[in-house]
């Protein structure tokens, strides 16, 4: 069953304590068009940019590795480049979390996620035909920056072909 989420969950409670999270948008290129890595939890049907929470001693940048590794199980990541942040209240509504993305590209066609306490599993959809997303703001940053994600991904394959 889709859990609906609203507008309250992107307006923040006084008093309620920050977590800064990292993860990325992760594309390949599969000779006609840019696929994007989504996951998502057995028991979900919704999908998920892979993200979370930034461990100490981590640069958002780790993080982010970390956290696809766990959630999608992609390990051979090319760094583009920042794709900005988003701010809204967690899955339990107890914490504001700013996540910070990133954009990386593979050529790694499967992943297996390394989350010991989740069930996610790592699916490919073309960036122009998305599925239903859990989260509207990670929608709303595939839809922003949906030239720049294509452009770098074919960038990169044409110089892989050479």
């Amino acid at each position: 069953m889709p859990v609906c989420i609203d507008d309250t969950w992107y307006q923040r409670p006084a008093g309620i304590p920050d977590r800064t999270s990292a993860g990325g948008v992760v594309v390949r290129w599969d000779g006609s068009q840019a696929l994007v890595a989504l996951a998502r939890e057995a028991h979900w049907p919704q999908f998920i940019l892979p993200k979370g929470g930034v461990e100490r001693g981590e640069t958002l940048e780790q993080a982010a590795r970390r956290e696809i590794l766990e959630g999608a199980g992609l390990a051979q990541l090319h760094l583009i480049g920042p794709l900005g942040q988003r701010e809204r209240l967690d899955f339990s509504k107890r914490r504001w979390i700013t996540a910070h993305y990133f954009l990386f590209i593979t050529t790694q066609l499967e992943g297996a996620p390394t989350d010991r306490h989740h069930h996610y599993g790592l699916w490919w959809y073309p960036l122009m035909a998305l599925p239903e997303m859990l989260w509207p703001e990670q929608a709303e940053l595939l839809r922003t920056h949906a030239e720049e994600i294509a452009q770098a991904v074919r960038t990169v394959a044409a110089r892989a072909t050479g």
